[in-house]
Order: structure tokens, then C-alpha cells, then sequence
């Protein structure tokens, strides 16, 4: 799967409708988080800070699953690359096209007669055959794409790809030539994704990090004044101030996430700030659209926590304006 194209090569962006409302199972132990009688119950600050900080990690979870189907991939084609490098070729008269020009993104029809089709040379039969032993073979091909060898082709290397191969019904020199050229590309544009959801990654856990301490800290405040003695005004007035700076933090994060939304670690090829390509969303819808959860984790485990800590606040004011 894809997110558009990089300079290496083209790469193929998945249907994709962004998810804006939470169905997963992450998202009904958040919403059971947010219920201090469901924490009371259950009395386990460890499950607490797992539930606190679920979509965070459901997004890192997505990430890592992503970046291991991407690198499969990756080396699918580059298997593919070297299958065909080796092949002998038949010679060409000079009126067949060569393959010369860049691969194509739009997708073609079925030219070679089906999944299992054994028409044209031997040659040709074993290009297909090392198609589907290698990019066809990845664990998740089928669940994610379901094409036959000639609609991947085309989609993958261009639809030229297979008109050619389909009119030659042979593996010319110059056919021979693009494929092995279009699948490293392919390969060195699955790298480059890989690096980016890598990138996103290391960023989800850092805020992980920052938003577990902001959320530790309104732990211990309120665990803190469960075990003072009613009549301490002055020591709930402290909390409730102490929680009132935790959410400029929670502010801060958000903040810096929506800003690192329009500079994601991989744009379309050509694209840059400013060019119009949706402030780079497409990057994060291509990673979180097609999962259960928000389609910005981030920010909406912001909005998680800065909502307990005002609940909790609300929950001192009322101690402190009933003086217990």
C-alpha cells in the first residue's frame, strides 16, 4: 500500500475513508477511563495509564503493522527485480516499444487472460510467475489489493508494462530493461515510506512520553487529595491549582502536533508547503483512515486527558465550595 509518490518511484495510496468517530476496543476502555466510578472500581493505576493513553498506542500498533507490509514489499519487488535481471531475453524488432518512459499510475484491464494465464513464450510465462511468486506472495496481497497479475502490473510498473507484454507476447531487451528499473524503484519508494512511518513513530512515542507525565501528575494529585482529611481546604485549593497547570501543557502538545501535521515525514513527489496538497494530511489519513480509532490519535488523546483533568478540577471545586 501507498501514500502517493515519492521521488524513487510510484507508489499506490489505498482507498481510504478517515475515520472521525472511535469503534475500536481501545476506544470504549478510553471512554470507561474518563468515569472516575469505573476507576474507583477497579483500583489499578497500571490499567489506568494503559486506558489513559490508548489511542496513542493503537497509532503506534497501526504503525509498526504498516511499516511491516511496507517492507515486505519492499522486498518483494526487489526479488522481482532480480528474477527478471536474469532472464534471457528475445531479440526485438525495432518496432517494439522499449518501455522507455516513466511507469504510469492509472489502471489497466486483465491483457494476459487471467490470473493463471500460460499464453505468450516462456519467457514471458516465467516474468509472470516470478510476478506472483514475489509482489503477489506478500502475506497481506490478498486482503489488500485482490488483483490479478496484469491489473498489479500495470498498477505497480505502469500500464504500458503489460500492453507491451501482452502485444510482444515475449520479454524483449527493452521490456526486460523498464521492469527491472520500475520494480527498484518501486522497492526504493517503499524504503522511503518505510522511513516515514518510522519518523511517525518515534514521534508517537514521544508524545506518549509527554502526555503519560501529564497524565501521572493529575494521577498523584488526585490520589493525593483522596488521602487528605475533608477539612483541608487549603490542600484541595493547592490541587485544584496544581491541576489548573496541567492543561497549558496539554494545550502546548496539541499545539505542536498541529503544526507537525502540515510538515509529515513524506509528501506526493513535487509537493512542498504551500503546494497544495492538503497540508500533507494524506500522509496521515493514508496511515489511520483505515483503522479503527481517530484519524488524529494524537489529538484526541489530548482532548482524553485535558477533559479528566477539568473533570477532576470540577470535582475539587465541589469539595472546596462544600468544605469536604
Amino acid at each position: 500500500m501507498s501514500v502517493g509518490q515519492v521521488s524513487a518511484g510510484a507508489l499506490r495510496l489505498r482507498d481510504t475513508a478517515p475515520a472521525t468517530e472511535c469503534a475500536g476496543w481501545s476506544c470504549d476502555l478510553v471512554s470507561a477511563a474518563t468515569d472516575p466510578a469505573v476507576l474507583a472500581a477497579v483500583g489499578l493505576v497500571g490499567v489506568a495509564a494503559f486506558v489513559a493513553l490508548a489511542y496513542v498506542r493503537d497509532a503506534k500498533a497501526a504503525c509498526r503493522s504498516e511499516r511491516r507490509r511496507v517492507l515486505d514489499e519492499r522486498e518483494a519487488f526487489e526479488e522481482f527485480a532480480v528474477a527478471v535481471a536474469r532472464l534471457d531475453t528475445a531479440p526485438v524488432p525495432a518496432t517494439v516499444s522499449s518501455l522507455d518512459g516513466p511507469a504510469a499510475t492509472v489502471r489497466t484491464g486483465a491483457p494476459f487472460g487471467g490470473e493463471h494465464a500460460t499464453g505468450g513464450d516462456v519467457r514471458l510465462r516465467r516474468v509472470l510467475a516470478s510476478y506472483r511468486d514475489t509482489v503477489m506472495s506478500v502475506p497481506h496481497y490478498r486482503e489488500e489489493y485482490d488483483e490479478s497479475v496484469a491489473e498489479s502490473l500495470a498498477a505497480e510498473l505502469g500500464p504500458d508494462t503489460t500492453a507491451a507484454l501482452a502485444s510482444n507476447g515475449t520479454l524483449s531487451p527493452g521490456a526486460q530493461s523498464a521492469l527491472v528499473r520500475r520494480s527498484r524503484r518501486a522497492a526504493d519508494a517503499r524504503s522511503s515510506l518505510a522511513d516515514a512511518i518510522a519518523a511517525e513513530e518515534d514521534a508517537l512515542a514521544r508524545y506518549e512520553t509527554d502526555l503519560e507525565r501529564v497524565d501521572r501528575r493529575r494521577r498523584r494529585l488526585v490520589e493525593h487529595l483522596d488521602g487528605v482529611r475533608s477539612d483541608r481546604t487549603g490542600a484541595a485549593i493547592d490541587v485544584w491549582e496544581r491541576l489548573g497547570d496541567l492543561e497549558p501543557e496539554c494545550d502546548a502538545i496539541a499545539e505542536e502536533r498541529q503544526r507537525s501535521l502540515g510538515d509529515p515525514p513524506m509528501r506526493p513527489a513535487g509537493a512542498g508547503p504551500g503546494s497544495g496538497d492538503d497540508d500533507g494530511r494524506s500522509f496521515y489519513e493514508y496511515l489511520y483512515g483505515p483503522v479503527d480509532g481517530p484519524g488524529h490519535p494524537v489529538l484526541a488523546q489530548v482532548v482524553a486527558i485535558t477533559e479528566r483533568v477539568r473533570r477532576d478540577r470540577d470535582r475539587v471545586a465541589s469539595r472546596i465550595a462544600g468544605g469536604n
